[in-house]
């Protein structure tokens, strides 16, 4: 069987099963309603008897004492309501008139026939009949049951009191029989008007079944189209539907279109996520416009030059985010407007800062006028940053050219220096200790070897290449681990720490013992720089894929003229330092492809903020706040001495 055949016999089923659930009940209610109807004809008349009954005995019953002679008193009644011939002639009326009216019997409190329409009822005992009212809490089965089933005999029942006690009964008696005669005209017209009803329904429910389903053979030929595949009704595995259902041709055909539809976006997500990456790292701002100056891409940069979220401009019009108030904000407004494009444009903002800005007007070649543009491009350049990382070559390159020199020097020096050692202890040995004053000449030559050859391990130690054991870590724990271990020193300094540490982990693979003894080198110096102690402030934060990790102490600060120069080897303003400790840092942070920043000034001391590239964000967030295994124990630190 067709699918949409099914589908029509499932549609008519169902509005089959709803008409007669609610012709069913019509049916009740009416039924219900008839009998009830009749229940209140019959209870009328049996008022009226009622009513006639007491008039009756009390014209006609008099001076009988009911306790001395109830027999006595019983016959006054009967012949009262026997003689009475306004009784007998509403007693007759009642059978003759009243359709469902079986008899009429007046009986005592024993149950026997007074009066009655019946004349074998009259000094008998009555038979036991059920009450009429109990029909009226019946279904409709009982009722049909009762109506329709053999004849029975219902009673009206009114009592007769005297002295408010029951002295008597009116009982009115309905036939069933006579019921189904009142009943059964309109129930049949009832269930014809039902059959009409139902029959008509199941038509229109096919009728609009069919038609609700026709327009599924006119989406199969839009998905043909859609799909290129107007001839074609092969599923994708190679096999070929072979059915002439509409409905199921159609799953079929929707069910290829949700695969493709499925792997484009899967595509397209894997082409955001690369975009996203992509202007992550830029450097450079974009922003991409739409022809109403609406912005549609920014990258994470464009917060550096504006001073903006990346939220607040997407989806926001050019005209709101830059301002003419402003150098930058004017010069873009101006030529937005004149459609005049920027090319490599120098300006200087109120800040100080250099930045070149570069406007391309995107046009359809296809458009009837050439002035009608689809958007526009707008790049924010920081020439600093150029400046800057040109300046980080260079240092590369004078690290790495004295990174070759010292592996040289090292390489040349150590061997004399061991030749000098083993000749000095040859001497040593030869004089035997018979000249104190050449001896402790001898001495003091000894400990300049020494001293010279720790200094050529150092040189030796900087230039060798270092194998880095990256591991994934949380930098919340390594800085934590770095400030443990300088605690010691920085209490003895009068120094306390503030640290400021994100609540979430913060994911990078780094060498941890290297990046500890790079961090202690920073903190050490901070600490130094504060001779009368103060306050060093450690901060952890994230920008967009980077961690970045700021060290500021409350210091004299770094003079202008040597703060290019404290990275390099053996540049040092201390008298007892090295000048190693600094460069060793630089050297670890630009082994973890980080970078490192140097702010000074006299007044609010000098801030180190270095740099690392973070795991990816899905993945951060994947982790949760689980703590990553395999982290470097803080035992496993060996600080270099910190100089600057």
């Amino acid at each position: 069987m067709r699918l949409k055949t099914k589908l029509v016999l499932a549609i008519t089923g169902l509005v089959f099963m709803v008409v007669c659930t609610l012709s069913w009940i019509f049916l009740g209610q009416l039924l219900r309603q008839r009998l009830t109807q009749a229940y209140s004809a019959n209870d009328m008349v049996a008022h009226q008897i009622l009513f006639a009954t007491r008039r009756a005995l009390e014209s006609n019953v008099r001076g009988v004492d009911a306790a001395s002679d109830p027999a006595k008193l019983r016959a006054a009644v009967a012949d009262a309501l026997r003689t009475d011939t306004g009784l007998t002639a509403l007693l007759n009326s009642a059978i003759r008139y009243s359709p469902t009216v079986f008899d009429v019997t007046i009986a005592d409190s024993e149950g026997r026939g007074l009066v009655s329409t019946d004349p074998t009822n009259l000094d008998h005992l009555l038979p036991q009949r059920q009450e009429y009212a109990e029909l009226q809490n019946g279904g409709l089965l009982r009722l049909l049951e009762v109506v329709f089933g053999p004849p029975r005999v219902y009673n009206v029942t009114l009592p007769v009191e005297a002295h408010s006690e029951p002295f008597a009964t009116v009982r009115v008696g309905v036939r069933t029989t006579f019921l189904r005669f009142v009943v059964e005209p309109w129930l049949v017209a009832a269930l014809t008007y039902t059959g009409v009803a139902i029959l008509c329904s199941l038509i229109f429910a096919a009728f609009l079944a069919n038609l609700a389903l026709k327009p599924i053979e006119q989406i199969g030929a839009r998905l043909d189209a859609l799909a290129q595949a107007e001839a074609e009704v092969a599923v994708e595995a190679g096999g070929r539907v072979r059915s002439e259902d509409a409905v199921v041709l159609v799953s079929h055909k929707i069910e290829r279109i949700g695969r493709r539809m499925r792997n484009v976006e899967e595509v397209f997500s894997a082409l955001k996520e690369n975009l996203d990456q992509i202007m992550t790292n830029l450097q450079d701002g974009i922003l991409l416009y739409t022809h109403d100056a609406r912005a549609v891409l920014v990258s994470d940069s464009v917060e550096r030059f504006l001073g903006i979220s990346r939220q607040h401009i997407l989806g926001a019009k050019l005209h709101e985010v830059f301002s003419r108030e402003t150098r930058l904000g004017r010069l873009v407004r101006e030529s937005f407007d004149a459609r005049m494009a920027l090319v490599q444009e120098e300006i200087t903002t109120e800040t100080g800062r250099h930045v070149e800005i570069s406007l391309d007007f995107i046009h359809d070649d296809r458009a009837v006028y050439p002035q009608e543009t689809l958007g526009a491009l707008l790049t924010l350049h920081d020439l600093e940053s150029v400046r800057e990382i040109e300046s980080d070559l260079e240092l590369s390159r004078r690290l790495a050219a004295i990174g070759r020199l010292t592996a040289g020097v090292g390489h040349e020096v150590k061997n004399p220096i061991n030749a000098i050692v083993v000749h000095l202890e040859l001497l040593r040995n030869k004089l035997g200790g018979s000249d104190n004053k050449a001896m402790r000449h001898l001495e003091v030559i000894e400990s300049e070897i020494q001293r010279l050859d720790r200094v050529v391990q150092t040189l030796v130690d900087f230039s060798r290449p270092v194998e880095l054991q990256l591991k994934e870590q949380d930098l919340r724990r390594v800085v934590s681990a770095v400030l443990m271990l300088a605690s010691a020193e920085l209490e003895t300094r009068n120094v306390h720490v503030q640290s400021d540490l994100p609540d979430h982990p913060v994911m990078a693979k780094v060498d941890a013992d290297l990046l500890k003894q790079a961090l202690l080198n920073v903190v050490l110096n901070g600490a130094q720089a504060m001779a009368e102690g103060g306050k060093l402030q450690v901060r952890l934060a994230e920008d967009g894929r980077m961690a970045l990790l700021s060290i500021h102490d409350q210091g004299s600060g770094i003079p202008d003229d040597v703060r290019d120069k404290i990275f390099d080897l053996y540049f040092t303003t201390k008298k007892d330092g090295s000048g190693i400790g600094l460069a060793m840092t630089y050297r670890i942070v630009e082994l973890h492809n980080g970078s490192i920043e140097v702010e000074s000034d006299a007044t609010h001391g000098t801030t180190f903020t270095l740099r690392f590239p973070l795991n990816s964000p899905q993945e951060n967030r994947l982790r949760g706040y689980l703590m990553p295994d395999g982290s470097s124990s803080a035992e496993s630190i060996v600080a270099k001495e910190p100089r600057r």
